[in-house]
């Protein structure tokens, strides 16, 4: 088989694993965080760092490389991987995240969703069929279901969203039966509501998926009420699978989940926080453009081994951040992409030593202490 999951140790008192995916471009050790590659490159940062840093997985999205440049375009080139230059694992998303985020040029119905396109406006069209055929053309390693993700807290939405959902799962099972190249991911649904969420579980164990995506949090549900869902939701899920916690990417957000038994993660937050002057530190989240690094020779964190901390101050960084230069989103983008990555590595080989419950404690007091 060209995918499978093996769980090589689980927490011996919660839900969390250590395990290794297998995909035909390479073994993914988990729980993984994967960087966001929106269009075809994580912004500002080349392949080459990116291996450098130990990324194992990326995301590519279906939505923004249909509408430029074209899945017929990337295929013609052959596929994702070629197209640019990433010879490790690629999961594309399904585009639906964005089809829904653009509510105000959007019209959704059973069958699929019409919109604008925000490039040039032209009219435009997915379906569950299309997006996985789509998804299928870029020849991404894990491919998603086209889902509607609806506000967390709108139970009539939500019910309504749950339903839609898990009938374009079956759509999109049914127009790619076959996982031995790319392997189909169901999403669950469901908001706050356990009931919702079991509800869909259900539905998509049912179809028998290489793995199984929690959607729907950390798109406007307050931080207690994220870890209440995954307590309730990630059960649900069959434990001889990948689980995906879609869009979270914030350190102590990677803690509870990866605690909560989540394996897979990706967000755009340490490339957009980087473009803005952010950094990741083992103490919480500092601003590298502030007057009181201007003498500061440090590193921004003398831990960490990316190039960034081993070959710069956070004075220069700080003069790249005011100057404006480009360099100033490649490093800290780099320094950020390392730092999660990292963050993750040692909660696998803590589940690895059994003391995940030791590093969650240390780590959490220490990152949030300034907050």
């Amino acid at each position: 088989m060209s995918f499978y999951f093996e769980i090589i140790k689980k927490q011996a008192n919660g839900m969390a694993r250590a395990g290794v995916l297998h995909t035909p471009h390479g073994d993914i050790l988990t729980p993984v965080f994967a960087p966001v590659g929106t269009q075809a490159t994580v912004k500002a940062v080349q392949p080459r760092d990116l291996r450098d840093i130990g990324a194992s997985l990326v995301l590519a999205n279906t939505y923004h490389l249909h509408l430029r440049p074209g899945a017929d375009l990337i295929a013609e080139m052959g596929g994702l991987h070629r197209f640019m230059a990433w010879d490790r694992p690629i999961l594309t998303d399904s585009g639906g995240f964005q089809v829904f985020s653009l509510a105000s040029i959007n019209k959704i119905d059973d069958q699929g969703v019409s919109f604008r396109s925000h490039l040039d406006g032209s009219s435009q069209r997915l379906t569950p069929e299309s997006a996985t055929r789509i998804q299928e053309q870029l020849g991404a390693d894990i491919i998603m279901c086209f889902d509607q993700c609806p506000p967390p807290t709108d139970r009539a939405v939500v019910e309504k969203a749950v339903a839609r959902t898990i009938h374009w799962a079956r759509r999109c099972r049914e127009a790619h039966p076959d996982d031995s190249t790319q392997a189909l991911f169901g999403i669950q649904q469901g908001g706050i509501f356990p009931d919702l969420r079991q509800q869909s579980s259900a539905a998509l164990i049912a179809l028998d998926f290489s793995g199984y995506a929690v959607g729907g949090l950390a798109v406007g549900e307050n931080k207690p009420d994220m870890y209440t869902t995954l307590d309730a939701c990630v059960p649900m899920l069959p434990e001889d699978k990948p689980r995906y916690l879609m869009g979270v990417g914030a350190p102590d957000d990677l803690t509870e989940a990866i605690w909560r038994g989540i394996d897979i993660f990706d967000c755009v937050l340490p490339t957009r926080i980087a473009r803005h002057g952010a950094v990741f530190t083992p103490s919480g989240v500092v601003n590298i453009g502030r007057q009181q690094f201007a003498h500061d020779e440090r590193p921004i964190d003398p831990t960490c081994d990316c190039t960034c901390c081993t070959s710069f101050s956070r004075a220069y960084l700080r003069h790249l951040v005011k100057a404006k230069e480009l360099l100033a989103h490649t490093l800290l983008s780099i320094h950020n992409i390392r730092f999660l990555i990292n963050h993750v590595q040692k909660m696998r080989q803590a589940i690895l030593d059994d003391n995940l419950d030791v590093y969650k404690t240390s780590f959490l007091l220490q990152y949030l202490q300034s907050t």
